[in-house]
């Protein structure tokens, strides 16, 4: 492994690494050569742990709910502690609980909020806390990345998953926003939106889909392949972006622009005025499909190649 992706001497934390993506992340930070902190809420982060020991690696588990602010603060510490330091955060817990927007329930709501979105600001919250102090005390930058997990639901919508697609949308702001207030102290903060085959998105993902020989297309590896790298020192001038992952390529996602403007003949707009001018701009471009399914399209195209 070339010295510019090497994660010998780091320490990574991964949450929600019992099973699934998480898994397959924690497994391939440890085989570049990084610490791990394993993050779920049970027995199977235990397991991991044990499975990465067992292959030669350096791992720990850490049981609890992101959600509890606590446990970040608590993250960090079992990092810096056990390993010496903390230079990885790679946010992946999560959970579901689809429900069309009319039935959609409080609890409904809140879990998926609080799991997703708070559970990643609570670790971000630490960690940044965490690399402020060092960098205050080297009065220099220091090695921090963040890796976020978003969805494609944030970017087109799902109709069964309202919460979800918030929750996601929150995480492409927060990982931004991060971005932007950590960059001065050394550290980088990217989302993923991966498409990975797991107990988590069974439902959404057919067997059909599988390849039918090697490696599955959408296999959770071939998504740690690009958290690996994203948590390397080669990815060190890449930070406030958002990909899309899955199967053979990595898509780069532009930022959102203006695709047209419309300004008021005279000082203000009147109703008529708005009338005349946006509803002969959309009459006949159809409904929703019609603005997601360019972009789909786009995804399409060949990418970067990570397998």
């Amino acid at each position: 492994m070339g010295e510019s992706v090497s994660l010998t001497g780091r320490t990574a934390v991964v949450t929600g690494a019992g099973a699934g993506l998480g898994r397959a992340e924690a497994v391939a930070l440890a085989a570049a050569g990084a610490a791990v902190v394993v993050n779920d809420m049970g027995q199977a982060a235990h397991d991991v742990a044990d499975e990465i020991t067992a292959a030669g690696g350096q791992a720990i588990a850490v049981t609890g709910d992101v959600s509890d602010w606590s446990l970040g603060g608590r993250l960090v510490d079992e990092a810096v502690s056990r390993f010496g330091s903390l230079d990885i955060l790679v946010n992946n817990a999560g959970i579901l609980r689809d429900k069309m927007i009319f039935n959609l329930t409080e609890s409904d709501w809140d879990d998926v909020i609080r799991v997703h979105l708070k559970g990643h600001a609570a670790t971000s919250h630490a960690a940044a806390v965490h690399w402020r102090n060092a960098s205050k005390a080297a009065g220099a930058p220091v090695y921090g990345r963040v890796v976020n997990t978003s969805s494609e639901a944030f970017l087109f919508g799902s109709a069964g998953q309202p919460n979800y697609s918030a929750a996601k949308a929150g995480i492409t702001a927060l990982t931004l926003s991060t971005a932007q207030g950590l960059a001065r102290y050394g550290v980088t903060a990217n989302a993923i939106c991966p498409r990975a085959r797991t107990a988590m998105t069974a439902a959404t993902f057919s067997e059909n889909e599988a390849a039918t020989g090697g490696l599955d297309a959408l296999a959770p590896e071939r998504v740690a392949t690009l958290v690996s790298y994203l948590a390397s020192p080669a990815s060190h001038e890449i930070t406030g972006q958002v990909f899309v992952v899955y199967g053979k390529m990595v898509a780069l996602m532009a930022s959102p622009k203006v695709e047209n403007r419309f300004d008021a003949a005279g000082s203000e707009f009147t109703v008529d005025e708005l009338d005349e001018q946006l509803s002969s701009y959309f009459t006949g471009r159809g409904r929703y499909e019609t603005y997601s399914a360019y972009s789909v399209a786009e995804l399409e195209k060949p990418a970067l190649a990570i397998d």
